[in-house]
C-alpha cells in the first residue's frame, strides 16, 4: 500500500507493469481503488492461507517423524525377538530319528563351528530321547586345538552320561583340528574322495624386519620383560624365543597324537610313516590307515547304522541380531587380521 501523506522526491513516477491484467485481477485493482479496505483484507486473507498451510506442513512432517520412529521401534522390536532365540530343530522329535550337527568351516572362538555352539547343540540331542544317535556333519579344514580340544572332552562326557552312540561324516575335508573331534566319535564315515588326517600343529606369521631396514623404518617398542615383544611380526626373533615356540607347538602336537591314538585305538595303523607329520589323505586312504571306519554319508548312516531314517539338524545357529552384527563391522577387523596373518596362531 502506499502512504497518502508521503511526497516523492521532483521527478520521481512509480514504476507499474506493463503486462496486461486479466479480468479478475483488473476488477480486485478497481475494487481496492474505490475501497482501500478491501484491498487491506485480501492481504490478511492471503497471509492467513500462508499461515494455514505452514501449518499443515508442519503437521505432516510430525506425522511422517512420528511414523518412522515407530518403524524404527517395531524393527528392534522384532530383532530383539530373533534375538533372544536361536536356531532349534523345528521337526517333532517324539519319534525315533538320528541328531545331526554340522561342524563346517574354521574351528574357532567367534566363527560358527565355535565350542560353544557345538557343545550346545550337543547337549541338546544328547537330551533329547527321541534322538537315537548324534552324528557330527564335518567339512572343515581345522583350526583352534583348544576349541577342537573342548568339544571332544564333551563328546566323551555326553556319549558316556547319556549312553547314546556319536559318529563322524566327513563331506570334503576333515583335518587338523576337526580331525582331532572326529578322534572322538565312535565311528568316523568318509566319502572316497575327502581330505582327511594332518596330524601336525603349525604357529604362523610373517616378519617385517628385512623391509623395515629397506624402507628406514624405525620400530619403537618399549616392553617390560625381555620376552614381552616375543612373536611381534615387526621384532627379530632370537634362537632361545624360537625354540620356545617349537617346544610349544611340540607339546600340543603330543596332546593331539595321544587323543588320535586314545580315539581310534587298535584300528589305527601307527606303523605308517608320517602318519603324525601332518599329511593327509584321501577319504579311501584314511580308511586304509584306519584314520577312518568305512565309506558312507549321512542318510547311510542314518539308515544302516543308526536304524533311524528321520534327520534332524540340532545345530545351533546364530540369530538375526547376532548376523546383523557381523555384518556391520564386528567380524570385518578380526577378518581382516586373520587373513592378514599379522598376529601368529596356534592351528
Amino acid at each position: 500500500m502506499t502512504d497518502p501523506t508521503r511526497k516523492e522526491p521532483e521527478g520521481f513516477e512509480p514504476f507499474e507493469s506493463t503486462a496486461p491484467l486479466t479480468a479478475s485481477q483488473a476488477a480486485a485493482k478497481k475494487a481496492g481503488q474505490a475501497n482501500p479496505t478491501l484491498s487491506t483484507g485480501w492481504e490478511r486473507a492471503t497471509l492467513e492461507k500462508l499461515a494455514f498451510a505452514s501449518l499443515n506442513e508442519q503437521k505432516t512432517a510430525r506425522r511422517w517423524r512420528t511414523f518412522v520412529r515407530l518403524s524404527w521401534l517395531l524393527f528392534l522390536a522384532i530383532v530383539l525377538w530373533f534375538g533372544l532365540s536361536r536356531g532349534t530343530p523345528t521337526t517333532a522329535k517324539a519319534t525315533a530319528h538320528t541328531a545331526v550337527i554340522e561342524i563346517k568351516g574354521e574351528i574357532a572362538n567367534g566363527s560358527d563351528a565355535n565350542a560353544e555352539s557345538v557343545v550346545a547343540s550337543m547337549k541338546t540331542a544328547f537330551e533329547d530321547e527321541g534322538a537315537k544317535a548324534v552324528v557330527l556333519l564335518i567339512n572343515s579344514p581345522g583350526g583352534s586345538p583348544v576349541q577342537a580340544g573342548i568339544i571332544n572332552d564333551e563328546i566323551k562326557r555326553m556319549r558316556a552320561k547319556y549312553n547314546k552312540p556319536v559318529y563322524a561324516v566327513v563331506e570334503e575335508a576333515c583335518a587338523s583340528a576337526a580331525y582331532y573331534i572326529a578322534a572322538a566319535t565312535d565311528k568316523v564315515f568318509v566319502d572316497k574322495a575327502s581330505i582327511v588326517g594332518s596330524i601336525g600343529v603349525l604357529m604362523d606369521g610373517f616378519g617385517f624386519t628385512g623391509t623395515m631396514e629397506k624402507l628406514g623404518v624405525e620400530r619403537r617398542l618399549i616392553i617390560s620383560g625381555e620376552n614381552k615383544g616375543f612373536l611381534d611380526p615387526f621384532s627379530p626373533m632370537n634362537d632361545a624365543q624360537r625354540a620356545h615356540a617349537q617346544q610349544m607347538i611340540d607339546q600340543i602336537h603330543d596332546q593331539f597324537i595321544n587323543v588320535v591314538k586314545t580315539g581310534r585305538g587298535d584300528r589305527l595303523k601307527t606303523q605308517t610313516p608320517g602318519l603324525f607329520s601332518g599329511l593327509f589323505w584321501t577319504g579311501q586312504q584314511a580308511v586304509d590307515l584306519g584314520l577312518a571306519d568305512q565309506l558312507g554319508n549321512v542318510d547311510f548312516v542314518a539308515r544302516e547304522v543308526v536304524k533311524a531314517e528321520e534327520v534332524i539338524d540340532y545345530t545351533r545357529r546364530d540369530n538375526v541380531a547376532e548376523k546383523l552384527a557381523k555384518k556391520f563391522g564386528a567380524a570385518m577387523g578380526d577378518a581382516t587380521v586373520r587373513a592378514l596373518r599379522l598376529s601368529p596362531g596356534v592351528r
